[in-house]
């Protein structure tokens, strides 16, 4: 009976172990990839955020495009397809941070390309 509450005593420790282990290692990778610091800018009032964007019809179809049309262009990298887009009047915001100077201006060009948009605010920054 003993080695029975014993065996039981010391898996439940190696369990809460390995479970220790793992929080650490997601807490670590969550670490890695939070960005929070970075969108304290978004908090500002004067700064154009998605929430910001009209319930037009015709601005919500240009941001559709134009996120359409950087999720298929396979020379992006993945921030490049994941900046925030905000369209109010044809009047387009791109936030977010890219890998170069050279996807930032393609990005620039492939949303002033598109039927609607009247001006590109381009606020991308350089991946630091």
């Amino acid at each position: 009976m003993h080695k029975i509450v014993l065996t039981m005593i010391l898996s439940l420790m190696l369990v809460a172990c390995d479970q220790q282990g793992k929080s650490n290692t997601a807490q670590q990778s969550a670490q890695d990839y939070d960005n929070t610091a970075k969108n304290v800018r978004d908090r500002d009032a004067v700064v154009n955020t998605p929430l910001d964007q009209p319930e037009s019809e015709l601005d919500r179809k240009i941001t559709q495009k134009i996120r359409q049309t950087l999720l298929s262009d396979d020379s992006l990298s993945t921030n490049g397809k994941n900046i925030k887009i905000v369209t109010i009047n044809g009047v387009v915001t791109l936030r977010g941070a890219v890998l170069s100077s050279k996807e930032r201006d393609l990005i620039s060009k492939k949303v002033a390309d598109i039927q609607g948009v009247v001006k590109v605010d381009n606020q991308l920054n350089i991946n630091d």
